[in-house]
């Protein structure tokens, strides 16, 4: 009889054990993803209004941009060129190869 009270008192106390580790993973992902979705978002209009603004095809150019934009959340500085300062963003592509963002 004794054995068998010890045998379910362990059983309860790893159970507990189990679930107390268990809500502590869960919290630690929650507090993650609310880590994930506190990163600052870009004005991508605005981005893309300054990176197009010397195109000859604006609307193209901010269609173009704001996809990337959305996607990487990022816009190089300039009109044109310094794609090093968004990795992201320089390497989207087209189906055909070239580079996608402006």
């Amino acid at each position: 009889m004794a054995l068998s009270k010890l045998l379910v008192a362990s059983l309860l106390l790893s159970f507990l054990l189990l679930h107390d580790a268990a809500d502590q993973t869960i919290s630690q992902v929650q507090a993650q993803a609310q880590g994930y979705s506190l990163l600052q978002k870009i004005d991508c209009d605005g981005a893309c209004a300054a990176r197009c603004r010397l195109a000859s095809r604006q609307r193209l150019c901010h269609r173009a941009c704001g996809t990337c934009c959305r996607r990487c959340n990022c816009v190089p500085p300039g009109t044109a060129g310094n794609q090093e300062v968004c990795p992201c963003y320089a390497s989207l592509t087209t189906h055909g190869g070239r580079r996608k963002c402006p």
